[in-house]
Order: C-alpha cells, then structure tokens, then sequence
C-alpha cells in the first residue's frame, strides 16, 4: 500500500505541492499535519503506528518526514522494523530496492560520524581552555557564602530554606561541602 504523508513548510504552506505530487503517484492514503512544528506530529504517529509489512510511505521530499538526521535515523528503524519502506520523490530514494537498504546505513553512520565530530571538538575546546587557564563547569559558590552556610547548617537554628534564601547555596551544594 503506498501512504502519503505530508506537512506545512515554508515553501508550501498549505500542502497543495505536496499534494499534487502525492495524487500524481498515486497515494492510497494521505496524512496530512496541521502544522510545521516538530512537536506533535500526530499523523505522523497515527500513520506509523498502522504501517503494516510491504507498506510503502511516499514523502515530497526527506525534511517533510524528519526534522534532524538523528530522527531521520530512528524515523527509518521505526519503518523498517515494521517491513515498510520509504520513498522521497524529490531525493529519489526508495529503501525496496537495495540502494534504498544501503541508504538506511549510510544516513545511520553520518549520525554516528556528527556525534563523533562534536564530541571531538567539545573535547579539543575543553583542553584548549583548560590550557589557556580558563575554568570550565559551573562558577564556584564564594567561599563566604559557603561557610555561612555550613555554620547555618550546624547551628541546627535554620530550615534548608531559610539557608538557601539567605546564603543561594542549595541543598545537594550544602551536602557537598558537607561531606568534604
């Protein structure tokens, strides 16, 4: 069964393109959002949560499905756990024939090869910093705010609350220092 499925965008804002292209095919079924947005995209679920073996989700083109390559990635673990395929017209990928399968793959490695890639460089940025001197993490709590604190704390006179309003030391930071 080929399933349409299509979403607002800037370039067509009420589907018509989408539309044409999905009758064009033809669609045996179209799923149309109400919106853009990327949260709550209910046709998406309800259109998903039918697919059955064989089916086939006919899509204008990759960004009308997925809104990153990371759900890109799991968008097509979803349909292919279910034996269902995808095919974007404007892309020309269809994942029934084998350069669709390999497609799947190599979309699943480009996400590994970004989350690598950002990894690295937070790590490169953090070396370079701690190099030059600068501190990374959370700014220190001053040290006089600390000590009121724990004297508030020992004193067994004041509630969390009344040391957390009066010092802006929280509780788990107060534990902390505590235990030191």
């Amino acid at each position: 069964m080929l399933i349409g499925y299509m979403r607002p965008s800037e370039d067509d804002p009420n589907c018509e393109e989408q539309q044409k292209n999905l009758i064009a095919i033809p669609c045996d079924s179209i799923f149309s959002e109400e919106h853009s947005s990327p949260k709550k995209r209910i046709q998406l679920k309800t259109l998903l949560s039918n697919l059955d073996c064989g089916d086939k989700v006919v899509i204008s083109k990759l960004s009308t499905l997925a809104d990153s390559s990371r759900h890109l990635v799991e968008l097509l673990e979803v349909i292919n756990s279910k034996g269902a395929f995808i095919f974007s017209l404007k892309e020309g990928i269809d994942t029934s024939n084998g350069a669709g399968h390999s497609f799947y793959e190599i979309v699943r490695h480009l996400v590994e090869f970004q989350s690598d890639l950002i990894s690295e460089r937070t790590k490169q940025g953090l070396t370079e910093a701690k190099q030059k001197g600068v501190t990374t993490g959370r700014p220190r709590k001053p040290d006089k705010n600390v000590q009121r604190a724990i004297e508030m704390y020992q004193s067994k006179n004041y509630t969390l609350a009344q040391i957390k309003e009066e010092t802006g030391i929280s509780k788990s930071t107060l534990y902390r220092y505590l235990e030191n």
